[in-house]
This record gives C-alpha cells, sequence and structure tokens, in this order.
C-alpha cells in the first residue's frame, strides 16, 4: 500500500493555508504606503494634492564698514612724465589715509593705467599730444565715524577720482539667518490662508528650496538719514538688506473625504419574508431559538 510523505503533506497544509488567509484579506487595512486607510470598506486618500508657494524675508540692520574707490589721475607730455606725477600725487594720498587711522591691509590698488592722449585732426593723421596715467585703490573704512574725515582727507592730499562708497557688515550671518527664517514663516502663513480658503488643512512640507538672494547680497539702501560723518563731506550710511527667498511645497489634507460614515441598517428579507434589520440579525455563534 503506498503512503502518503509526511513532509509532503505539510507542505500543501502550508500552501493552502496561505492561500485561505490571501483570499480572505484584512479586514479593515491602515495607512498604507499611499498615505491611505479604510472607512467603513471605502479607501481614503489624506493627501489629495498639492500647493507650492514662494516666501519672502528680509531683515535690516546698520552697516559697519564702508569700501572707497579712490584714485589720482595725472596728465604729462611723456609717459614717463605722466606716470612720475601720478607716483607722487598717488604716494600723498596713501600717507594720508595711514595719517587718518587706516591700515595698511585695508589699502589695495585696483586699477593702474597709462594711454595716449590723441588728437585726431580733420585731413591729417592723428598726432599723440600727451600721456594720462590713473591709478585706483580701493580703500576700506572700518571705524564709520571717521568716514567723512577719511574723504576729507583724500580730497585735500591731491586724489581726483571718487568711484562711490559701499556700506557692509564685518558678520552679517545672523542677519540672513534671520531673513530666511521669515521666508519661511512668510511661505507657511500664505500657505495656510490658501489652504483655508479651498476648505483644505495643510500638511507635511514635501519639498523646499532656497533661492538665491537678489543682487547678490546685502544691498545699501538709503532709508533713513544718518548724522553727518564730517562737516566738510557728509556721509549717510543708512542700513542694509539682507533679503531671502525660499520655494515650499506642502501637503494638502481633505478631512472630510476620510471622516467615518454614518451607520446606515440594511434590510433584508428572511425565509419568511419578513424585513428585518441588519442590527436584528444574531451575531456569529450566538444561540438562536
Amino acid at each position: 500500500m503506498y503512503r502518503f510523505p509526511v513532509q509532503l503533506g505539510r507542505t500543501a497544509l502550508i500552501a493552502s493555508t496561505v492561500l485561505a488567509l490571501w483570499a480572505v484579506g484584512p479586514a479593515d487595512a491602515g495607512p498604507g504606503k499611499g498615505g491611505g486607510m479604510t472607512h467603513g470598506g471605502a479607501m481614503c486618500q489624506q493627501d489629495m494634492g498639492r500647493l507650492t508657494v514662494t516666501g519672502q524675508g528680509e531683515a535690516r540692520l546698520v552697516p559697519d564698514i564702508a569700501s572707497i574707490q579712490v584714485g589720482v589721475t595725472t596728465q604729462g607730455e611723456s609717459a614717463a612724465e605722466a606716470m612720475s606725477q601720478n607716483s607722487a600725487q598717488q604716494g600723498a594720498v596713501i600717507e594720508a589715509l595711514k595719517a587718518a587711522g587706516i591700515d595698511g591691509k585695508d589699502i589695495q590698488t585696483s586699477g593702474l593705467n597709462l594711454s595716449p592722449m590723441m588728437d585726431y585732426g580733420e585731413g591729417r593723421a592723428p598726432k599723440v599730444t600727451g600721456y594720462q596715467a590713473r591709478n585706483m585703490v580701493s580703500v576700506r573704512v572700518t571705524d564709520l565715524a571717521a568716514l567723512g574725515e577719511v574723504l576729507d582727507a583724500l580730497v585735500t592730499a591731491g586724489a581726483n577720482e571718487i568711484n562711490g562708497i559701499s556700506f557692509g557688515r564685518e558678520d552679517g550671518r545672523e542677519a540672513e539667518d534671520d531673513a530666511r527664517r521669515a521666508a519661511v514663516q512668510d511661505a507657511r502663513h500664505k500657505a495656510g490662508i490658501l489652504a483655508e480658503a479651498a476648505g483644505q488643512k495643510l500638511g507635511r512640507v514635501i519639498r523646499m528650496q532656497a533661492s538665491a538672494q537678489s543682487g547678490g547680497g546685502p544691498r545699501p539702501m538709503m532709508m533713513r538719514a544718518e548724522a553727518s560723518m564730517s562737516k566738510d563731506v557728509p556721509v549717510e550710511a543708512g542700513e542694509l538688506s539682507f533679503g531671502a527667498q525660499v520655494q515650499m511645497e506642502f501637503a494638502l489634507i481633505d478631512e472630510n473625504a476620510c471622516a467615518p460614515r454614518p451607520d446606515r441598517k440594511k434590510g433584508h428579507k428572511g425565509k419568511d419574508g419578513a424585513a428585518h434589520n441588519q442590527a436584528d440579525a444574531p451575531a456569529q455563534g450566538e444561540a438562536t431559538e
């Protein structure tokens, strides 16, 4: 007589059990990878949509350093004469800067140029009438209270060209961080208003991207008049503005889509033809008369 192997029988029993469980499935599955959950047998998806907003932030503070582009331009009949005169005059300007308290490391040559001066007469070839020498230096002033005095000393010493003044901060990281926080708060505020108006609830942050500052960093802004630094050369330092921009994407949650359904009593007819409510049906395993 052929005997059925015990091991093969156990394998068949396990396989049939797995198939039975797979066929039945979970009665009420919890949140899955899609973020959904079942209510009354219907799948509910909480992340119904997405919302993208852009937040702007700004922080202001008073500058504590200034940068000046100053130079000397001279002319001579020869290149050597023009350059010699320029060197002497620029040397006097640099000495005046140091006498005003500017450290040597804060003075840097930014441009040196020597070019011929041409006479383009009508009906004849161009003619060299002389030479022009130009020497520019960049000066960093850390004592803004003495800025007007420094400018006055430069002009007195022979500087005849000033190409502008820019203001900055030694350390503007704290202001930059404040601007970034303000940008995120602005984005959250805008998203909350839009979600509320659409009847949705603001969900988690899906994506956040910081944009580069417009202008490449702090910009000098003459927002308010400051006291003159010098009676001879009045200077207004104003304020620095640090800007930040961030783009944020939020999930939108439709709470109504996930609300539980009201209980319904479905009627059915028994064998006697009478209507019966589902609530009146006996529980599984309950004895009936």
